[in-house]
């Protein structure tokens, strides 16, 4: 039997079998998509505990606010901030901090127009028609809420919007620059003596 000579292997013998850079080349994979993972899960973190903060420091303010009491030398308004203040622990720019209280007589009239005469029948307000002037700004408003925190008995709305700045420039081009953050309670006053 005539035996014919192998040739010779063009690798050089044990390349194949040296595993030496799998994981380089699979973290080259999965590396970016867990990373990515990683700062998602801490935007979102950040954007999920500013909301709480948001909303429980709305609550705090209105639990104050429905007590009409006040401090000597501090506006409620003034001090309705400062606890909201108290309770952004520094993680919310109080300067960026738009609050709105807004009063009805009652909680089914929240965010109802102020009452008009619909003349021509096209079933909104048109400039001119006759209008109850709720809210008393000399003007016709889609929501009949008056500024202010009211008085004994009267229903408000507090409503927080603040601006969350995305921390991880990633996510910029999916959210743009901020992410709009809203809290909105309402509670009616207690029957506090009037000012």
């Amino acid at each position: 039997m005539i035996r014919l000579k192998q040739p010779a292997d063009p690798v050089a013998p044990g390349v194949l079998a040296d595993r030496g850079g799998q994981a380089l080349v699979e973290f080259a994979f999965v590396g970016p998509i867990f990373i990515a993972m990683v700062c998602a899960i801490m935007e979102f973190s950040g954007i999920m505990f500013t909301q709480t903060l948001l909303e429980g420091g709305a609550r705090e303010a209105s639990r104050y606010g429905i007590t009409g009491s006040t401090i000597d030398g501090v506006t409620r308004e003034e001090q309705i901030m400062n606890i909201m203040e108290s309770h952004a622990h520094g993680i919310i720019d109080m300067a960026e901090l738009e609050m709105e209280t807004l009063v009805y007589d009652s909680f089914e009239s929240i965010g109802d127009p102020e009452p008009y005469t619909d003349e021509n029948g096209n079933g909104e307000y048109d400039d001119g028609e006759p209008y109850t002037d709720v809210n008393g700004n000399a003007a016709w408003d889609d929501d009949m809420g008056a500024a202010g925190l009211g008085g004994p008995g009267d229903v408000v709305v507090y409503r927080l919007t603040y601006d969350w700045p995305i921390m991880i420039p990633l996510f910029e081009p999916i959210f743009g620059e901020t992410v709009t953050l809203r809290a909105n309670i309402a509670v009616r006053n207690e029957p506090f003596p009037g000012t």
